[in-house]
């Protein structure tokens, strides 16, 4: 509801959303008002919605892709723990991998754009959660697919060559990979991140996708931050393995959403 007069402040007041002009609208409808329309140019109110609706939806990037990045390092101390496995992250380079992403990568969705078509959803209903339990278990695949990929990295590295260290640098190499490639996922949530536009629109992406790398790189070359956080120098060779399965995590999880978006 909109109103300027004072005839109007009952109906503001009644209203889910009342919005007072703030150029023409007296005092009492200001103060019975919710929103106070300092231009008094109706548009406005279309762009709040839009920009609303922008950062509600970069919000859910957000946690969606937080969740199973979390989840995944946890899965992969909970299985080497109950199974009685060689640990293939120690506690410093946990805090690294949720260090490393936490400067770069979850601060990428927050620059988001809006996604087109957005004004022509349906209003949500109001007091919804921020994800559902269809997202939720969307998590748990995810979370289980890159920790599944960081375990099969470890193993496969420490039974071929003996070196628990060797192996550790190559698990964290695949988690932080990983969660590169799974944030080009969640760019797009209701749609497919097979498109050009996934490498467009969002310059923060390849800043955070550059620094990433780069922190990595330091992380597996750099002589004091090899005996800081027990890693070893990789091979060329040594970062095939996580760079192919990034890329596999990338397509699961893409078919993951067509999956999703065919029940929806």
């Amino acid at each position: 509801m909109t109103g300027d007069g004072v005839n109007d402040a009952p109906a503001l007041t009644r209203a889910d959303v009342g919005v007072a002009m703030g150029i023409k609208g007296t005092e009492a409808t200001k103060e019975a008002a919710e929103i106070v329309l300092a231009d008094d140019n109706f548009a406005t109110i279309r762009s709040a919605i839009r920009e609303g609706r922008r950062i509600y939806d970069n919000l859910r990037k957000s946690v969606v892709f937080l969740l199973p990045t979390n989840g995944a390092q946890s899965l992969v101390i909970l299985v080497a723990i109950v199974f009685g496995f060689t640990l293939p992250l120690t506690p410093v380079q946990v805090l690294w991998v949720n260090m490393v992403t936490a400067v770069t990568l979850s601060l990428a969705l927050a620059y988001e754009p809006a996604e087109r078509g957005i004004m022509d959803r349906s209003p949500r209903a109001a007091g919804g959660t921020l994800i559902n339990a269809r997202e939720l278990g969307f998590v748990l695949i995810v979370s289980l697919l890159i920790g599944g990929a960081t375990l099969g990295v470890f193993w496969l590295a420490d039974a071929s060559t003996g070196d628990v260290a060797y192996a550790r640098t190559q698990a964290v190499a695949m988690l932080a990979l990983g969660q590169l490639a799974y944030l080009f996922n969640c760019r797009f949530l209701g749609r497919s991140s097979i498109t050009a536009d996934v490498l467009r629109g969002n310059p923060v992406i390849w800043w955070s996708a550059g620094a990433l790398l780069v922190l990595q790189l330091v992380y597996t070359y750099v002589p004091f931050m090899n005996d800081l956080f027990g890693s070893e120098p990789l091979p060329v060779s040594g970062w095939i393995a996580p760079i192919v399965l990034s890329l596999v995590i990338f397509l699961a999880v893409e078919a993951l959403k067509a999956v999703r978006r065919r029940i929806a």
